[in-house]
């Protein structure tokens, strides 16, 4: 499929949001996530196509991002009347982006470790 001439991997994208979702990411969030690291910006209305999402689904899903600081907005004015569109883009490489989900997951799973290991003393006296 090609959008703004760009060539998307339907089969590889769909596995890289299989394997985020597998590692907590919300399946919007995720698509979004791998739809923008396929373009260099795009304006929510061309996400929501892209993603296959309804404007409400995107629209949580770029605020997550945005608050994550993956994501950053722009507006720019469309010709003539009407309301600025805001613009959206990546603003971490996707492979970034894994990078601080492996860091995060990996300090989550030594929490877990050290609230087992208490749990083991606790129970053993």
């Amino acid at each position: 499929m090609a959008i703004e001439g760009f060539i998307f991997n339907r089969d590889r994208n769909d596995e890289i949001v299989r394997l985020l979702v597998g590692l907590g990411l919300k399946r919007n969030v995720a698509k979004v996530l791998v739809y923008l690291s396929d373009v260099i910006e795009g304006p929510s209305r061309m996400i929501e196509r892209g993603t296959d999402l309804r404007q409400p689904e995107a629209s949580v899903a770029l605020k997550w991002l945005m608050q994550k600081g993956w994501v950053e907005s722009r507006e720019s004015r469309a010709e003539g009347k009407g309301r600025p569109v805001k613009i959206f883009k990546l603003v971490r490489t996707l492979r970034e982006i894994v990078f601080v989900m492996e860091e995060e997951k990996i300090k989550e799973a030594e929490n877990q470790r050290l609230i087992i290991s208490r749990l083991k003393e606790i129970v053993s006296v």
